[in-house]
């Protein structure tokens, strides 16, 4: 009878899944990968310390002390650059993944809608990077000898902001990986890009402040050089990082969405 009651109250049935349980799935594949491959994320870890050790040692050989003068900004700027990467990389990459493994139609006919599962891996590859990243900001102030103020709520706030921009940019890219697949030189490209627009804080801001990172940049220099907190930005200031944000974002997920729409019009969604 207890049974009978159970289906009749439909405590019995299985409940659908929720964002929320997507959400969980998602961030613990993250940290499955994490885990079962150490070596590939200590390896990527070991390449950027790499390719700063040449960037310090080398520009104090090269330029004295007026890379010296710098070092505080360069190494902001760097820790910045690793975390927008991550984000603009995570989503294209794994799409590409995706196609290669013949997985990709898996999460077109989740019922979630494929979009929304991008991005909350997007979302996820976000936390890996910002783990990675805060190691190699420990490394570099270790390797420089400096020291910078670390108002760890103000640096999440204003580094999430900056590079969820950056991952409207990677839903963007993925988008077009999705229709055009072996693109991933091209879109490579864009990471250099990121640089200049991270640079932008030593120059007059101007226009560049409403591109992705121009103005997160600026605004992470500040609290982590100058020990400005989150309540002491121009409400402006932080008026404009959070509308590049949503606006990239968004605009990154509007041309994602249809370009796999397009690409199951013309058939070529699971071609490689």
């Amino acid at each position: 009878m207890s049974a009978g009651a159970g289906r009749q109250d439909g405590t019995d049935r299985p409940r659908p899944a929720g964002y929320r349980h997507l959400a969980r799935a998602v961030l613990y594949r993250e940290y499955l990968i994490f885990v079962r491959y150490p070596a590939n994320a200590v390896g990527g870890l070991v390449i950027s310390v790499f390719f700063f050790g040449l960037l310090f040692y080398g520009g104090r050989a090269i330029a004295g002390q007026a890379l010296t003068d710098s070092i505080e900004g360069i190494i902001v700027g760097y820790f910045l650059w690793s975390l927008s990467v991550g984000a603009y990389s995570s989503i294209s990459n794994d799409i590409g993944s995706e196609v290669q493994w013949g997985t990709l139609e898996r999460h077109v006919m989740s019922p979630f809608g494929f979009a929304p599962v991008a991005l909350l891996k997007g979302l996820a590859k976000i936390v890996r990077s910002f783990v990675t990243s805060s190691v190699l900001l420990a490394v570099m102030l270790l390797i420089t000898g400096r020291s910078l103020e670390l108002n760890v709520g103000t640096i999440v706030v204003v580094a999430t902001l900056s590079i969820v921009s950056v991952l409207g940019l990677g839903l963007a890219a993925g988008g077009v990986t999705v229709l055009y697949k072996r693109v991933g030189n091209w879109l490579n490209l864009l990471q250099f890009g990121f640089i200049v627009l991270i640079s932008a804080p030593a120059f007059d801001l101007g226009w560049l402040r409403f591109f992705p990172l121009a103005q997160g940049s600026a605004l992470l220099q500040r609290t982590m050089i100058h020990d400005v907190r989150l309540w002491e930005f121009p409400a402006v200031d932080l008026a404009i990082l959070l509308g590049v944000a949503v606006g990239y974002v968004t605009l990154g997920y509007a041309i994602f969405q249809y370009a796999t729409r397009r690409a199951r019009r013309l058939g070529v969604l699971g071609d490689y």
